[in-house]
Order: structure tokens, then sequence, then C-alpha cells
């Protein structure tokens, strides 16, 4: 009996030896490795990178930005489904362990010897996986698993189950550039969380592990067993049943990832313009991580028509060049020609027009084969289309036999033509470029805006971007000025021959057509955008007023006060012109030109608006009965209301007998003016509707002359007026508002006097005391060699020694 007492007091001191040896051990081990632990308190800060969504006017999403593919989601609003998933392949005991899982230890260890080799089952709790995503590296070492352990012992003890399990649901990678389940659910199916079916909640909860292993397309069959293994899980916890999980089961995987480009909206320079204004207002991270929602001005009915127009008028001017090389040339002696023309990069942002290979060729037909698309997996289509041009599809290269316009191998643009399956048209991407930009002018809103042919091929914005000479499209600020200073629509002004001393150089200005026609109001000489007119008023006003004046419109920040700047020889962009013209029909006031209307923050806050009008009465908490509420106006007034509404009546004249009679044919009320660069290397119209400005330039990145004949009335105003006629279709006919205090008196159209018996009369509009007097006729000229109210043989141009 002493023996085995002896024995067992033997055993109890070796085993509390042994026991504080070994916690002794354990102690140096968690001091050791708690030394340089991350500060897991930081995770109640955190807050993940989640990508930032631009949605349009109408609230369609244009594009996002990120650098991990993430929407943030509460736990409060992950369906349980979708949490029961996750932990049945993840973490089963979740909610019972305090970081660490013994159980799940134990469980892994038998499960992976008896595997042999097949799929190994990990023991990481969701708080470790936490732990290592938040704080730790993916490093596989048994020292990282330590401090994995000890930290998420740590984040046990300060959050809470469903603050941890939010975390991990928001951070996990799930494949093909998703972080979190909520984008996730979105690229994968298309869906929000809360729309997912049994199947699809399965499979995201398969991919935590590996992704890449059970990619959806290249691992397709893996993918399915790993589903279906989570299904098997859910059913083993009870969170389905059997016949719930054999239905799922028998579901294909069906999975879309979603594209989403500003392409879909033609958005491309939009969405751009957006993205740096983010940058330069918050920064990359804000832009990338942020998680702002951003509400843009963006309408993408009115971009598509604005695209349209813009495209067509381009490749109507080019088209009118000829034909130019093919875009490449491919070799068709494989008798496979799909993966070849597949591997030539096209435009994404130019349809309808696709890229096609010419595969035979005769006097009379042309037989077509179109690029190949891809399948969602990447692989390329086995399905091979073709097509026909006949002699009607080059009718604009001039070509009399199709042989002369196209060989077998030529890789081309084409266009399908409307109600006639099968057939296209040669198209060709145009040389010449331009931009438009559509606003409204009473709060610079900025419904359209459009680049470039396309982004694609260059993400130049010719909107924003390239500064221009505006050539006869300023005149209307010249004569503003003098107007606000004085001057009446009615005022004679000579048009003839001007003489400038420039230092010792004299310069002699011309008007387009090289004539002069004597005196006339100043209306005639902005409807048919006289040169003379223009310097000679110029002079008379003076360049530093001038100069003032188009500084108030935000045309330039400091214009030289030399006399050639009045015919428009500054450099400008077509946003600062279209907010300029603006302020014309607006009443004068000044307004700031945005394509933002608010930001919000990840939270719902609002961190930016464009409306800055202030509200008085509208944070009232009840009705007693005082003043209804009103929207304060703290515009500034850039220009006398009554002036600008003369130069709006001036410009109306330019479509009804001016420069832009093109316009006229839209039928409704109507302005604007041309402006034509020396040499012709410029064309601009910029107009506007009482509730639609619409600025428009069409010119070669490499300035050069558009032609010895061109002028903006003959390739700018068709594209302004084929705009217009879309945009207010269907829409009345809306006069220009005219302010208050304005006298409209008849007048003769010639001389400016009032209206006697006989001769062309119009409404003119007079501010109060300055109207012609009854029976007073000022000599001016009746002979003049062209018909004033005709429409005048093109438009501004070119004299000598600068721009004119």
């Amino acid at each position: 009996m002493r023996l085995i007492v002896r024995f067992l007091g033997f055993l109890f001191t070796a085993g509390a030896i042994l026991f504080v040896i070994g916690a002794s051990v354990v102690g140096f081990f968690v001091w050791k490795y708690s030394q340089d632990l991350p500060d897991h308190k930081q995770l109640a800060n955190y807050e993940p990178p989640v990508m930032t969504r631009v949605h349009a006017s109408d609230g369609s999403l244009v594009a996002e930005y990120s650098r991990e593919k993430r929407l943030f989601l509460p736990i409060q609003a992950v369906p349980n489904l979708v949490i029961e998933a996750f932990l049945s392949a993840e973490d089963k005991n979740f909610y019972r362990h305090n970081g660490v899982d013994p159980e799940g230890i134990a469980r892994a260890v038998v499960s992976n010897l008896r595997s042999s080799g097949r799929r190994q089952q990990g023991a990481s709790t969701i708080t470790q996986q936490v732990a290592k995503n938040f704080l730790l590296t993916n490093e596989q070492t048994y020292e990282r698993k330590i401090k994995e352990a000890l930290i998420a012992l740590r984040i046990e003890a300060v959050y809470s189950k469903d603050k941890i399990l939010e975390l991990y649901l928001n951070e996990i990678y799930l494949g093909l550039g998703n972080y979190g389940i909520a984008a996730a659910a979105l690229n994968y199916f298309g869906k929000s969380v809360h729309e997912l079916t049994l199947p699809e909640i399965a499979y995201l909860a398969a991919l935590p592990k590996a992704p890449n292993n059970y990619h959806p397309f290249r691992q397709r069959e893996a993918a399915i067993e790993r589903r279906n293994w989570v299904l098997d899980r859910m059913l083993d916890n009870g969170y389905i049943t059997r016949e719930e999980a054999d239905a799922a089961k028998r579901q294909p995987l069906e999975v879309n990832p979603r594209t989403l480009s500003p392409n879909t909206y033609s958005a491309g320079f939009f969405a751009e313009e957006i993205r740096r204004e983010i940058v330069e207002r918050y920064g990359e991270k804000a832009l990338y991580d942020g998680g702002l929602s951003v509400r843009s001005t963006f309408d993408p009915k009115m971009q598509a028509m604005a695209r349209k127009t813009l495209v067509d008028g381009l490749v109507r001017y080019d088209e009118a060049r000829g034909l130019r090389d093919p875009v490449e040339t491919i070799d068709l002696a494989s008798g496979e020609w799909g993966a070849a023309l597949a591997d030539i990069p096209a435009l994404g942002d130019v349809q309808p027009w696709r890229l096609a290979v010419v595969l035979e060729v005769s006097d009379r037909e042309a037989t077509i084969g179109l690029q190949p698309a891809r399948e969602i997996s990447g692989k390329l289509s086995s399905e091979r289309e073709t097509g026909k041009i006949l002699p009607d599809g080059i009718k604009w290269t001039r070509k009399a036999r199709l042989t002369q316009a196209l060989k077998p191998g030529h890789v081309v643009y084409v266009e399908p033509v409307a109600d006639k399956p099968g057939q296209y048209r040669l198209r060709q991407i145009p040389e010449v470029s331009g931009a438009m930009v559509v606003m409204d002018p009473n709060t610079g809103r900025v419904f359209a805006m459009v680049g470039g042919f396309s982004f694609d091929q260059s993400e130049f914005n010719r909107a924003t971007q390239a500064l221009r000479q505006p050539g006869s499209s300023f005149k209307p600020f010249v004569y503003a000025t003098a107007i606000d200073n004085g001057y009446t629509p009615s005022s004679i002004i000579v048009d003839g021959p001007i003489e400038i001393m420039s230092g010792t150089e004299v310069w002699r200005p011309k008007n387009y057509d090289g004539k002069s026609t004597g005196p006339h109001t100043l209306r005639y000489g902005i409807e048919r955008s006289k040169n003379l007119m223009t310097v000679r008023l110029a002079r008379d006003v003076g360049m530093p007023l001038i100069g003032d004046y188009s500084k108030r419109f935000g045309i330039y920040d400091d214009l030289a006060p030399y006399l050639p700047m009045s015919l428009g020889a500054g450099e400008t962009t077509v946003l600062r012109m279209t907010t300029a013209y603006s302020m014309f029909v607006n009443g004068g006031k000044r307004i700031k030109p945005t394509l933002i209307d608010r930001i919000q923050d990840r939270w719902g806050h609002t961190i930016y608006k464009h409306d800055e009008r202030i509200c008085q009465g509208c944070d009232a908490d009840e009705w007693r009965n005082q003043p209804e509420p009103q929207l304060v106006d703290n515009r500034e007034q850039v220009i006398d209301p009554m002036t600008a509404y003369q130069m709006v009546s001036i410009l109306e004249g330019v479509v009804q007998r001016g420069t832009a009679t093109v316009v006229k044919s839209v039928g409704k009320p109507l302005a604007g003016k041309t402006g034509t660069t020396n040499e012709a290397k410029d064309v601009w119209f910029v107009g506007f509707s009482p509730d639609l400005a619409v600025g428009i330039y069409l010119g070669y990145d490499r300035p050069r002359s558009l032609g010895n004949s061109a002028t903006a009335g003959q390739y700018a105003a068709p594209i302004f007026r084929d705009f217009m006629t879309l945009a207010l279709d269907g829409k009345p006919a809306t006069p220009f508002r005219v302010p208050p205090g304005i006298k409209l008196i008849r007048v003769d159209l010639a001389s400016g006097q009032r209206a006697g018996a006989g001769g062309r009369t119009i409404l003119e509009a007079f501010k109060p005391g300055t109207a012609p007097p009854d029976g007073y006729l000022v000599g001016y000229s009746d002979a003049a060699p062209e018909s004033y109210g005709a429409a005048p043989p093109g438009d501004v141009g070119s004299g000598s020694g600068g721009l004119y």
C-alpha cells in the first residue's frame, strides 16, 4: 500500500512539475509572440475599401471606381441563409467558441488523415481568418498561426460575434476581383444578396478557401462539387431540408459576370471628367477606397442624341474627303479568319459599327466576316457571322466598283443597313475630331458631353481640355459689352475698310467675302458676322473693357488687349463657351458648369452639392401660418438682364436671317452664333433654346485647314440643328423669356429706325429711353451688294496678320 501511495505521489509530483514546465513554456511563447502583435483595437474604426459609384440623373449606374470591388453591407442587412451558408462552409461553431475551435482542430486532423491527399480541411475559425486578413500576412508558418490564434482570442474578448462576422463577410476575397458578399452577388449573378437563390448562395460560400480553384468557367466541375459540398454541410447543420438540398444540386451553375462600362451609355468622356474632378477634390484614396456615391447630371438619352449627331457630323465631313487605307490587312490563306480578326482591337464605343474582314469581293458585291464575340468565359465564340456590302454601301467613296474600294483581307468598320438584314455599309474612323456640350443654361448642369469620336480611341477630352480659338463665336461678347455700355441693337457701325497700326506693321482686317457694305446696325454685324464692324466696334468700346467682360463670362482668364482678339483669336474650351452663352439666355446670371449634382460619403452624408441656393423656411418643424418656404437665388448678375435679352434677340436673328439659317428647319425658337477661325482650322456653333444650351466644335487635333470653303454654317450648325431636332421633339415651341422693362418696338430691318410704310421690319428690343425717335432717319447704305435677309454665301473667314 505504501508503495502504491508513493507511486501515486510520484506521478502527482511529476505531473505537477510537467504542468508547471508546460505552462511556463506556453506562457513564454504567449509572452514572446504577444510582444509585437498588431493592435486589434484598430478594427473598431476599420473602414474597408469600398468602390465609388457614379449614377446618372435617372439613377442608372454609369461607372464604378475601385482597387477592390467591394460594397459594404451591415450585418443586419445580410440574409440569414447567407450567414448560415458561410458558417456551414467555414466555421459551424462560430457562435460557440471563443476564437479558437478545439473541436474544429480535432475534426480537421482526423478528416485530413482520412482524406489521403484529397481536399484538405482547414481548422481556422472565422475569427482567425479576420485576424489573418486584417492584421497579418498570408505566410504559411507556425509562428503566424500562433499569432493568428492569439489575436483571435483578443478579438473575441473585445468585439461581438456579429461585428466579427460583419468584418469577415465584407473583407473576404471571392474571386473575379470581388471582395465581400455584396459585390460578389452583384458581379457573379447581377443580384443583391437578398435576391440570391440557395444554389447561388452555396456557390459564394464555397469560394473563400480558394476562389481560383472553383472558377465558374475554368474549373466548372470542381466549382459544382464544392457548391454541393456546402449544401451538404447546410443540410447536416439543419439549415435546409433534404428536398431543398437535392433541388439546389440539380441546378446548373449559372454565372453571368456583370460588365459595367461607361461605353454602355457612350459616357466615357463624361465619366472620366467626373473621375478627374473627384481626384482633384478629395484625392485618389477617396475615389478608389472611399465608397462615395456620386449623383451626376448625366442624362443618358440626351447623351445618346449628342453622340449620334456629333459623330454623324464628323463622319459626314470625313467621308466627303474620300476613302483611306483599311484598319489592317490579314492573311486569309488558312481559311480561319475569325481568330485573326478577333485579335485586332476594336473600338468598344462606336456601336452599331463593327469590325469586319473582306472575304470575297466582286464589282457588285463584297462578302464580309464580322468580328466574332467572346463568350462569358473569355473563350472565342465558334460562331461565324457574315454579311454583304453592295454598291450603295460604298457610294460615299465615289468608287464605281467595289473592287476599287475593297480587297480580300482588308479589315474595315461596317455599319448595318436599317431594315435590310445582312447588309452593311462601309465606314472609316474619321481623322477630324470635335466636341459637344449640352447644358441647362439656368443651373449649369451638364446633361451630355462628347469629347471626341471615340473615348476608346483617345481619352483626350476636346470639350474641356482642348484650347481652341472660338473665332466669330466670340463676337457676341464684343457686342454685349457695347450694348451694356450705351449702344443699342440699332446703333450704326460702318462696315468698311479699316487700318490698324501694330508696331511697324499695318493690320487690314477683311470680311469673309472680302467686301464691305457701308453703315449698318449692330444687329446686322452679328447676323452677318462682319469682321470689319466688329473690329471698329471693339476699338470704340476698348479692348480692356471687352477683356473684363470676357472674364466675367468665364471665357478667358486674361484676354490680351489686342484688337484681333475681338475676332476670337484667344483660346478657350467648348465647355467655357457653352457656359458663357448660357448666361445670355438665363438673364445674365452667373452659373458654374457642373457634371455632379451631389456627392455622399459611405455613410450617406452629403459632402458636396452643386445647388448653392438657400431655402428660407425649409427647416420649420411644423406649420404655424408662416410664409411659405422660398428659394433665394443668390447668383451674381454678370450682365444687365435687358442687355442679355437684347443679345438673345440678335442671336435669334442669326438663325432667322444670318449665317445659321440651316437651323431654321427645327421650327422652334433657337438662337446662336457660328464661328470659323483663320484658314478654317476650327468651326464652331454655340446656341440655345430657352432651356438648353449647346456648344459644338470641329477641327483636327493637329490644327490644319478644314478646306478653303469650309464654314461653321456648313459643318457645325447642321450638328446643332440635328441635335435640337431630336432633343426638342414633341416639346412645345417655347419663346425666349422677355425681362421686365424691355420695350419691343417695330423698326426697319436695314436702318434700325422706327418702321415707316413699306420695307422689311422686325420687333427690336430696347431698354427704356434708348428707342430710336419717331421720324428720324440716319444715313446708311441702301445699295449693299447683298439683300439683307437672304442667306449669306458663308461664314466669317480669313484676313491677314491673325485670325479674322
